[in-house]
């Protein structure tokens, strides 16, 4: 007899999970034909990822008694409409190296890359409608809105490129378009597809809104506190680029004077030189501003966790609030 759902751990739940949306990506487009369409797209799914969306789908569908298998081609649509997002990402930042390998355009061409990306949207869609059992316009309800919403969130990232002042208001509500869209709707999917009543699927669009803007600000602070080797990318990346992010915002806000102008070089020279990392870190850690991007990771978690509440007491939910906190917690 196979040991109780309670009796597996969640990190061991979590790598479950995450191996059969890896095992099932792929052979979404296996063998099929022309091949310098769909080795690409193969490419990308076999390219690896945290495939944190999905599984947050899967463990909320689950909480609200679904199965998943019923819910796996949900959290197939949403992993596989990340990763699209990601080429297309790529291709407009003309990025050349995406999770350890070369992103499409680089190894095709930026033809392939447009082509590659709009055939992951559309099999999004297509796999969107595979769940059963469930209303599929109420999922594209869903699901409509946050194409537009995560594309809106591009538009403003880019537009912040060339803006000589960006308030942290206006970044949080970039986050809530580009990074917390499409979160927002792996959680409301989830109870969708678990029967979950329109309140509770408010409360569950508004979590994953949350959880999008920890994940990002978490994100902003890896770039300058994570270890190279885990990171997988150099540290300061953002800062050498001229990105505005959360903590150079807060930098440029908080500071004055000849300290506002040394912060203010990311803006008007269009990034830092890489030496002067080390010292912008020092810098910013002297003015808190390290400690308050993790005040924020965690308190726009626990707003989260406070729409969450009221979720059966099950292995799922158990799982969500560890995943949750290891979210908070992550290193790279």
């Amino acid at each position: 007899m196979p040991p109780s759902a309670k009796s597996i751990s969640p990190e061991d739940r979590v790598a479950a999970l995450q191996a059969r949306i890896d095992e099932a990506l792929p052979s979404l487009v296996e063998g099929r034909s022309p091949a310098v369409l769909y080795e690409a797209v193969e490419h990308v799914l076999r390219a690896g990822g945290k495939r944190v969306r999905p599984v947050l789908l899967l463990l909320v569908a689950e909480a609200h008694g679904a199965s998943i298998d019923r819910a796996l081609p949900a959290a197939l649509a949403v992993e596989v409409f990340h990763n699209f997002t990601l080429v297309h990402d790529d291709l407009m930042d003309d990025d050349e190296e995406r999770r350890g390998g070369p992103t499409v355009h680089a190894k095709w061409n930026a033809g392939t890359a447009v082509l590659t990306g709009d055939l992951m949207m559309g099999l999004s869609y297509d796999l969107l409608g595979r769940v059963e059992g469930v209303d599929a316009e109420a999922l594209y309800s869903v699901y409509h809105p946050m194409v537009e919403h995560l594309c809106a969130g591009q538009a403003l990232d880019a537009s912040f490129e060339t803006e000589a002042t960006v308030s942290v208001d206006a970044y949080l509500d970039m986050i809530d378009r580009k990074t917390g869209a499409l979160l927002a709707a792996a959680f409301e999917l989830g109870g969708i597809i678990g029967g979950a009543a329109a309140s509770r699927r408010e409360r569950l669009n508004e979590a994953g809104r949350l959880v999008g803007r920890a994940f990002q600000i978490q994100d902003d602070l890896l770039d300058l506190t994570a270890h190279t080797e885990d990171w997988g990318r150099g540290v300061g990346g953002d800062l050498v680029a001229g990105k505005k992010t959360f903590l150079t915002l807060r930098a440029l806000e908080q500071t004055e004077g000849a300290e506002h102008d040394w912060f203010a070089r990311l803006v008007t020279d269009g990034g830092l030189p890489r030496d002067d990392v080390a010292e912008a870190r020092d810098r910013m850690a002297a003015l808190g501003i390290f400690d308050e991007a993790r005040e924020a990771v965690a308190t726009y978690t626990d707003k989260a966790y406070d729409r969450l509440g009221g979720l059966p007491d099950t292995a799922a939910t158990d799982t969500l609030h560890w995943l949750l906190d290891r979210m908070k917690a992550r290193d790279h």
